[in-house]
């Protein structure tokens, strides 16, 4: 088991956000005899995936409603399916979006190395 601090540790979040990702029961740690917040394997696995979806730009009421259907059971897997292939949706347009301005950057950046080069000849 491990307390708030070093979850926050092992997982690269600072303790607010674990109380915030509480609040919007996204996470929901256990409590020892003094009511301290107590996380085990399970929270630190949980807490990688969130912090995947998160770096997608998934917005925290989308992981929240994927949690909560994923705390409903089995039966809502083909939910979850959905969900996940939506914002797998989403991702694609950003690498796309992300692929284009990357190549208009490297079109400027091989104009400006063009003109330092024929300048400084």
């Amino acid at each position: 088991m491990y307390s708030i601090g070093e979850t926050a540790k092992l997982v690269g979040l600072s303790t607010y956000t674990l109380r915030y990702y509480e609040k919007e029961k996204i996470i929901t740690p256990l409590r020892n005899a003094n009511g301290e917040r107590t996380f085990d394997e399970q929270h630190i696995q949980w807490l990688r995936f969130v912090i995947r979806l998160k770096a997608t730009q998934m917005p925290i009421a989308k992981i929240r409603e994927y949690t909560e259907l994923f705390l409903e059971g089995e039966h809502t897997t083909r939910q979850r399916l959905e969900l996940l292939q939506n914002h797998q949706v989403l991702i694609q347009q950003q690498l796309e979006r992300l692929t284009s301005v990357e190549s208009e950057l490297q079109y400027k950046i091989e104009n400006y190395e063009k003109i330092i080069a024929s300048t400084t000849k």
